[in-house]
Parts: C-alpha cells; structure tokens; sequence
C-alpha cells in the first residue's frame, strides 16, 4: 500500500514538473508587440487586440496618448511595432522629420472634429465658431502640440481666422479627447472641440450634446494604422493591420463612431 502511494504521488508530481515547465516554456515562446495608440481610437483596438492575441498566442501591450506625445516616445524610444494616432497628418509631418519610420500603412476609419456641449445644451450655444471666442461661455481646447485633436483644432480656428482669439478666451488647453471628455461631464467647460467618436459612446450619452461644424471648416481626417521599423515582430504585427482594416475591423471602428462620422 505504501509502495502505491508512493507511486501515486510520484506521477503527481511529475505531472505538475511537466505543466509548469510547458507553461513555462509557452511565456517564454510568447511574442510581444507594442503599439501607440491615440486616446481615441483605443476601444476598437483593444479588441482587434484580444482576437489576434488568441489567434497568435502572442501578447500586445497598447501604449495610448496624445498622438503628438506617442510619436514622440517613438522616436525618442526607439521601439515598438505599429502607430495609429488621430489624424493622418501626423504621417507628413514624420516624413518631413524622421523618415523612414514607418514601413507600411493600412486605412482603418475616420476621425471628424464637433463643438460638445453639456447634455441638454443649457446655454444654448450655437455651432457658430465665433462662440469659442465669447467670455461668457467656459471654453476649453486641446493643445496642438500633444494630442491630434489639439492640431485639428488649431486647424479649423485658423481657417476662421480666429484660432489666437479662442486660445486667449479658453481658461485652458488639455492634453487630449479623454480630458475634454472630462472637462463637460465635471461641468468645467461649456464648450468644447472635440472627436465626434467620442459621442458616441455609451458612457458619454448622457452628459454631451453634438453640435457639427461646417465641413468647409473640419474635414473627415484618415485614421491610418502604419508599420514601424522598431518592429521585432513584423509577421504579427501585418496580420494585426490586416485585421483591423478587413470587413471585420472596420466594423469593429465603426462600432465606436470612427467610420461614419458626422
């Protein structure tokens, strides 16, 4: 009996040894992409995310931000495997000032700037631009030199001719489309310029009102997911940008207000 206890627990044992050394083996197998992402995009990405992560077996680590800021920790850092920040422009700007970064690009949805207001516009404020630049209303914009919003911003207040105004007439400039999101639902601001997707959200529903800008002033703007030459892993990363701009990728951007903006 001894003896037969002895041997149950020996193939116990081993066979506890042999998971462990396989589950060890499988981390240490594992790939693991990095990819920057603008603060608006990062709803569908995480789960273009989790369906390549179980498709793969790998694991993807997304870094979001103000695009500005993330294209700055790329050149600075040296690494990574793909980009996707708010605007395409960001594209021109890194091939003007650091070409070569970027291998390849796929077209994934589309981003389009709006005035935001509280829910239920309780000041009724007008899609006039001209109102940024009034001293009785709260105005809060992004900066042009952190996050892709701030840039689009600052692009349709010049093509107004007022952007210098409104910059003196907001009690201050955020980062990106997370803290202007922030700014209406803590009642900091009466008004915003902000990325339309962000609307659409189910938690921002109930405290935020669309108000279109004319198209002459804001553009749909190109949502382009790019290749960087940092990439350890540029088999996975092309299968990630495969999916996400296949008919199931861009379903899952549309999802989230960023292929049929208004």
């Amino acid at each position: 009996m001894k003896l037969l206890k002895s041997i149950i627990w020996l193939i116990i044992l081993l066979t506890l040894s042999c998971q462990s050394s396989n589950e060890k083996a499988k981390k240490k197998e594992q790939k693991e992409l990095l990819i920057y992402c603008g603060i608006t995009m990062i709803k569908p990405m995480t789960e273009i995310k989790e369906i390549l992560e179980n498709q793969e077996n790998c694991k993807i680590v997304i870094t979001k931000g103000g695009s500005g800021n993330l294209l700055k920790s790329i050149i600075h850092n040296k690494k990574g495997d793909l980009y996707l920040p708010g605007s395409d422009a960001y594209y021109t700007k890194i091939g003007k000032e650091s070409p070569g970064i970027i291998l390849d690009t796929v077209f994934v949805g589309y981003n389009k700037a709006a005035i935001m207001v509280q829910k239920g516009n309780p000041k009724n404020i007008s899609n006039n631009l001209n109102n940024l630049m009034e001293s009785k209303y709260s105005v809060v914009i992004g900066n042009p030199e952190s996050g892709s919003i701030g840039k689009e911003t600052k692009k349709i207040l010049d093509r107004k001719g007022i952007f210098k105004e409104v910059e003196e007439n907001a009690i201050k400039l955020t980062t990106d489309s997370k803290d202007l999101v922030r700014v209406l639902e803590e009642n900091e601001a009466d008004i915003v310029i902000n990325w339309y997707a962000t609307s659409t959200w189910e938690e921002n529903l109930s405290f935020i009102d669309v108000l279109p800008i004319d198209e002459k002033f804001a553009q749909k703007k190109k949502l382009v997911l790019g290749l960087l030459n940092t990439s350890k892993y540029p088999e996975i990363a092309k299968k990630f940008m495969s999916l996400a701009s296949s008919k199931q990728g861009r379903e899952i951007f549309r999802k989230y207000g960023l292929l049929d903006v208004k």
